[in-house]
């Protein structure tokens, strides 16, 4: 429900962008210093046409939607700077320029691209008014050609300072994101090599009770030497999947040995109002180590989140359950309208480091508003094939 709001409301701020230039658009033709000169309306219509189509294709081909409604009001600003009679404002696409120049600032990479194609939308700004109101011969002379060049600067510049900002914003979300997966990647490491070490330890024992028993029950050696092997696939599995980890850049946490009953004694330790749940076969069912890890981190994650930003709950439901070749977590609890959760549109960095580990073993997760009265987190693991 909330990533549908969401949505609208992103849709609405297009609608009234594009409505407010539309405005521009007629605001413009009216302006044309001669009202029955058909040649000026033209220009406008053509102008305002091809500034709110640029806006409308801003987010797909930056470059290219800036250069080419630069080019076109270039060519229609040197039309009515050839025609002594005719005068053309361009309001609609000095207010395109300036959504232009907040996109360019925050999406075009590198920066120093982005600063370049700004630059040039600030230049073909300021030789609009020249063109248009006074002609090449006179200059920056007249007075309606200096007011509108402050005008276009002063649109320039808040749109410069609006893309400036965000770009900002992503560049600082960014870092953070980054110091979170390096932090990771270390607690990954040393998981990684707890687990080897206690898969080697384990191989390394039932190797010397072979050994041992080999020596008076030669027959008991090939049962040993059979369960050294499946210990051996099964460390090499593990290894696989941190590895893989490791490469992807995602994240862990230093949980090896968890066990089931750890995540109940997080749960109990948490709430007297919290409940944990098992599903049915899940208590008889062996998980890898690094499959409740991930669930032990999820499940850490969403209870502090709770705590943080809804500490007076009544109550908290925790359930585990398994499907066919799936194992799922549930944190459940109340939702109030004045959840600050419900304003945190992009999560936080737990929320993704959570998803990303999920997903790099091979599951997704799901974080958000369920029915409108609910907060759910629903972590949902693959389990190896038998």
């Amino acid at each position: 429900m909330w990533e549908r709001l969401s949505t609208w409301t992103q849709r609405a701020g297009e609608i009234a962008l594009l409505g407010l230039l539309g405005l521009l658009w007629v605001f413009d033709t009216i302006l044309t210093t001669a009202p029955a000169d058909a040649t000026g309306a033209l220009v406008c219509v053509i102008g305002g046409g091809v500034g709110i189509l640029a806006v409308v294709l801003r987010k797909r081909r930056t470059w290219l939607v800036a250069v080419a409604l630069s080019a076109a009001s270039l060519v229609l600003s040197a039309v009515v700077a050839g025609a002594p009679d005719l005068r053309a404002v361009g309001f609609t696409e000095a207010g395109a320029f300036m959504v232009l120049t907040i996109t360019v600032l925050r999406r075009v990479e590198p920066i120093r691209n982005a600063v370049v194609l700004s630059v040039g939308i600030l230049v073909v700004l300021i030789s609009l008014p020249a063109l248009r109101f006074e002609g090449p011969e006179n200059g920056y002379a007249n007075a309606a050609t200096q007011a509108a060049t402050i005008v276009y600067l002063l649109g320039w510049a808040v749109g410069a300072g609006i893309g400036g900002y965000l770009r900002v914003q992503q560049e600082r979300r960014k870092i953070g994101e980054e110091r979170v997966r390096r932090g990771e990647r270390l607690e990954l490491a040393r998981e990684l090599h707890d687990l080897v070490a206690h898969h080697i330890t384990g191989i390394v024992v039932q190797a010397q009770a072979a050994r041992t028993v080999g020596e008076t029950n030669p027959e008991a050696v090939l049962p040993a030497l059979d369960a050294i092997a499946g210990a051996g696939s099964e460390a090499l599995t593990s290894m696989r999947r941190l590895v893989g980890v490791l490469r992807a850049d995602d994240h862990a946490t230093r949980n090896v040995g968890v066990t089931l009953d750890d995540l109940r004694k997080m749960v109990g330790q948490f709430s007297p109002a919290a409940t944990f749940d098992l599903g049915p076969g899940v208590a008889s069912l062996t998980l890898a180590p690094e499959v409740l890890t991930t669930l032990h981190r999820v499940l850490t994650e969403s209870l502090t989140n709770i705590r943080r930003h809804a500490p007076h709950t009544p109550w908290v439901e925790v359930r585990l359950t398994t499907f066919e070749d799936s194992v799922r977590l549930r944190v459940a609890n109340p939702l109030s309208a004045a959840d600050p959760r419900l304003s945190r549109l992009g999560g936080g960095f737990g929320l993704i480091g959570m998803a990303e580990r999920v997903e790099t073993m091979g599951g997704h997760l799901v974080a958000g508003p369920v029915a409108g009265h609910l907060w759910e987190v629903a972590a949902e693991l693959p389990l190896p094939a038998r």
